[in-house]
């Protein structure tokens, strides 16, 4: 999953930037002194980039155990059967929460600092998932919900840009997959954790109650994460950015001048920054803030930039509207009237093929390409989801409250209950292959100055469209009839892949300034799968 405003500093996709500095100059003019090409395997890129991912593991479970919860909890909340309002309203409470957290963390992660972010964040996970835990109303477990969808938003947005800065540019996309794959990973394990206490009495308050103790560990471990250089150079830190540096790098041949090449492309870019700006102010972090933050947002809805946002908000709506977090989120009701003997197991399914073709994406990303994986991808997803709304059309299923509950058939031809679940299966392996993955490579249309911005109000398209999911599935279910709930997911998979057609260019193998003006001009498809045609040729010979 990628977001945030992660820089290239050095490596061989970034050209280095010349801030004036004769001594810096130096090490690229003098023949033998060229400057050693940066390697960080040590034990502490690796130590920051899992401490940080923690997140994502508590993003990706608290998302996840939402399905065992809603099929184990009983009449244990306000002394009666939930309805399909109380589950649409404890579902969907955590996206719209997130969708009002994400926009705002790049802003308060600009004047607190990364780190902060992430502690409050903690916070927020370990005191939702206890008022979770504890208690015995709907209103109260639709509030705990919302106090973990606040942490989700904040960690969706400033975990990966957090990996984004520390990581050096050609160790940036290995280990910001690591923090997918925690994502992914937290998933399954909710499935595995609602499995274990499916049957258990008050199962699902141990359920939802062990989701603080990943939050708890990350906090402690947080007194030995460091800030972000790049913010600590921005707060005129500049001492405490060495040290933190000479740590990342420090396997890297001629590691002082590593450093020192890195700090003075970080401050170039910091003092480009100011001068687009106002052309006067030094770097520093003030009351400025929030005049930077109004220039920027006017800059981001201008030309390229406009065209740019306008892309990684389709693909974000088109990754959620799809309808995947409908299987996250209520799986186990889906299965449950499907009347498989173990909903819970069942969906742990999904989970793990969601899982599995995450990691497959990310071997083939790059070879394939961002724009041709989708298209790829996308018409699997369509025929899965026909398959899955045909064979719906021979069950009667009923998704009402008036039926104590989604109820299926007990007997009969079993065939398209497992039918359904091939189907879905398909589905999901296709959507982690591609549209789970693309979206978030979002800040790679942007430019430096509006990134943090633009990756922000992206993930909050992400968010709110996940909260539409999370809102609706249920009485769509209920009204439209399963067969034409699916119908209308495969629809907006057909809309999404005619505009991600027309717009979305071939992101791959381009530098950050090719991509700036790339979009320049226009939307740039053409000329990106020409650029991406010649480099394959180049390769080749």
């Amino acid at each position: 999953m990628i977001s945030g405003d992660g820089h290239e500093h050095v490596g061989s996709h970034a050209p280095l930037l010349s801030s004036g500095d004769p001594s810096a100059d130096s090490f690229l003019d003098n023949g033998d002194d060229i400057l050693p090409v940066p390697t960080s395997d040590g034990w502490f890129i690796w130590f920051l980039t899992f401490s940080a991912g923690i997140s994502g593991l508590l993003f990706g479970y608290d998302t996840g155990v939402i399905s065992s919860t809603l099929v184990t909890i009983g009449s244990d909340l306000s002394h009666r059967p939930l309805s399909t309002l109380d589950e649409s309203l404890i579902t969907s409470s955590t996206s719209f929460f997130a969708l009002i957290a994400s926009p705002f963390t790049g802003i308060l992660a600009d004047r607190w600092g990364r780190r902060r972010v992430i502690l409050v964040a903690d916070g927020l996970f370990a005191l939702g998932a206890l008022v979770q835990t504890f208690t015995s109303h709907v209103w109260i477990m639709i509030i705990g919900r919302s106090i973990v969808g606040l942490a989700i938003g904040s960690a969706s947005a400033i975990t990966p840009l957090y990996i984004a800065e520390v990581a050096p540019s050609h160790a940036r996309g290995r280990l910001v997959t690591i923090l997918s794959l925690l994502i992914t990973g937290g998933q399954v394990v909710a499935y595995v954790v609602g499995w274990l206490f499916s049957h258990a009495v008050g199962g699902w308050r141990w359920i939802v109650g062990l989701g603080a103790l990943p939050a708890f560990l990350q906090f402690a471990v947080l007194g030995f994460l460091p800030e972000t250089p790049r913010w600590l150079i921005q707060a005129g830190l500049d001492d405490q950015a060495v040290s933190v540096l000479k740590r990342i790098y420090q396997t890297s041949q001629g590691r002082d001048r590593v450093v020192h090449q890195v700090l003075r492309d970080i401050r170039s870019e910091i003092a480009q920054e100011r001068v687009d700006i106002d052309g006067t102010k030094p770097p520093g972090i003030s009351a400025q803030w929030m005049r930077d933050t109004s220039h920027r947002l006017k800059t981001l809805f201008r030309g390229g930039n406009r065209r740019a946002l306008t892309i990684a908000m389709m693909l974000q709506a088109a990754q959620q509207l799809c309808g995947f977090n409908s299987l996250m989120y209520f799986s186990g009701i889906i299965f449950s009237a499907l009347s498989f003997s173990s909903p819970t197991l069942t969906s742990l399914t999904i989970a793990g093929t969601n899982f599995l073709f995450t990691l497959v994406a990310f071997v083939y990303i790059d070879r394939i390409g961002r724009r041709r994986i989708l298209l790829y991808s996308i018409p699997v997803m369509i025929v899965a989801l026909g398959l899955c709304a045909l064979a719906f059309s021979s069950l009667d299923i009923s998704f009402s409250p008036e039926t104590d509950g989604p109820k299926g058939q007990e007997s009969g031809n079993r065939l398209y209950p497992f039918l359904i679940l091939l189907s879905l299966i398909i589905y999901v392996a296709a959507y982690a292959f591609g549209l789970g993955n693309v979206p978030w490579q979002q800040a790679e249309l942007f430019p430096l100055n509006v990134r943090s911005l633009g990756s922000g109000l992206a993930t909050a398209t992400n968010w709110g469209s996940n909260f539409i999911v999370g809102l609706t599935f249920l009485p769509m279910m209920e009204w439209m009839t399963p067969t034409w709930t699916f119908t209308v997911y495969a629809g907006i998979c057909a809309v999404g892949w005619v505009a991600i057609r027309a717009i979305y260019p071939e992101m791959s193998g381009l530098g950050l300034e090719e991509v700036k003006g790339l979009l320049a001009d226009g939307w740039g498809v053409k000329e990106s799968l020409r650029r991406r045609e010649g480099t394959r040729e180049e390769i080749s010979t």
